[in-house]
């Protein structure tokens, strides 16, 4: 068949395999599975690609990577989905809900994975048609743990002329397909302030060197670093969700704890972000004769800016006139480890729409009710498949 029948057919077969695609995905979202402990997740991968007839390695891990050999000469294809779920108590009352306690896939990493077993199916299928080499990867610990980045030291991707990624995004309505050129995502960043002073009773304030007051100034000043120090038009942005001190309401502790993380789509922006709260902190703590100490990159990583290749985007967004045009997707300050690909080899982050008022399906990622539409699963298995036949169809 030629390449304008091979396009719709692979759509088609996309939309019949919409079943198959909604129940794996109900398997991974029950049995969730948090960074760098995906066994049973990698191992139904694993089986999965086994019947279709792939040969898998496994790689960073609890990551899984397949090779398709095409019957021609090519470019290798990298297509790359998420594993891992989120420490998240799930508040949705549906038949999949999650079995495991405190965990959830709160962010669509169950869909991404359902969606790529789908392509794999369909690659498969056709593989007499596909010309280069597709690389099917399954990679952990997307959410903190730099799984991309274990690939990449591993050097899983040195043969990888380009490589594309799907999010079903709560953000687009559901089905619409969005990217852009240039950064979408932010780098993210975590650090944590240790501050150690004197503890004792909570009516004698006098006697301790009470860390709690030097945190809450600390908590300010670090805003102002943003608000005051930081090019408005220069995005950025300082959140510090988590602050530990006493555990009681008449002790004053000898230490206390604060933990935040920071993003920005400039490197020189982290970079005097990274200098100016160690020099506050510092500074706060010899004021107030408490010792300070900042940690950042806890897990050794940080996440840079998710920048996407200029012609990998004008490409795919060609190849996927038949399945919608793809909308300019808005710049977010969330954080991807799929940039250490993308610093590697050309290649670009799509995200798939997934918000459904009428359905319910409004709440953000990383929420307790977060749930993503169904019924548009389908085409993120379209976009698979068609970006796995990159060579042939560009």
């Amino acid at each position: 068949m030629d390449k304008e029948q091979l396009k719709n057919t692979l759509i088609d077969e996309s939309k019949i395999l919409k079943d198959y695609i909604i129940s794996t995905r109900r398997h991974f979202h029950m049995y969730p599975e948090t960074k760098f402990e995906e066994e049973q997740t990698a191992q139904f991968i694993e089986e999965e690609l086994h019947k279709i007839g792939y040969q898998t390695i496994r790689v960073a891990k609890t990551g899984v990577i397949a090779l398709l050999d095409g019957t021609h000469e090519g470019k290798t294809i990298g297509l790359r989905a998420d594993t891992d779920a989120l420490n998240v108590e799930e508040e949705n009352e549906v038949s999949y809900k999650s079995t495991i306690p405190g965990k959830m896939h709160a962010c669509g990493h169950d869909a991404h994975c359902a969606m790529l077993l789908g392509a794999a199916k369909l690659l498969y299928k056709y593989k007499d048609q596909l010309p280069g080499k597709v690389k099917l990867i399954f990679q952990p610990a997307e959410e903190g743990g730099g799984g991309a980045k274990k690939i990449v030291d591993e050097g899983h991707i040195e043969d990888i002329d380009e490589i594309f990624g799907i999010h079903v995004w709560r953000e687009l309505p559901s089905g619409t397909i969005g990217t852009r050129v240039g950064p979408f995502l932010a780098s993210a960043d975590e650090f944590q302030i240790t501050i150690k002073g004197k503890g004792g009773h909570a009516a004698s304030p006098e006697q301790t060197i009470d860390p709690t007051s030097v945190m809450a100034d600390l908590y300010n000043a670090i805003q102002k670093i943003r608000t005051r120090e930081i090019d408005p038009l220069d995005k950025a942005v300082i959140t510090v969700p988590v602050i530990k001190g006493s555990d009681a309401h008449n002790i004053i502790p000898s230490e206390v704890k604060m933990e935040g993380t920071f993003r920005t789509f400039s490197i020189e922006v982290r970079e005097f972000i990274i200098k100016r709260i160690t020099e506050v902190v510092e500074g706060y703590c010899q004021a107030w004769r408490c010792e300070g100490k900042v940690d950042f990159e806890i897990d050794g990583i940080f996440y840079p800016p998710t920048i996407n290749h200029e012609e990998s985007v004008l490409t795919l967004t060609e190849i996927l006139k038949p399945l919608d045009n793809v909308v300019e997707a808005g710049l977010t300050m969330g954080g991807e480890d799929f940039a250490f690909y993308l610093n590697k080899t050309k290649g670009a982050f799509i995200s798939l729409g997934i918000y459904n008022e009428e359905k319910g399906i409004i709440h953000p990622h990383h929420h307790p009710k977060f749930n993503v539409d169904e019924e548009v699963l389908w085409k993120g298995t379209a976009i698979y498949t068609l970006l796995g036949f990159y060579n042939l169809f560009v």
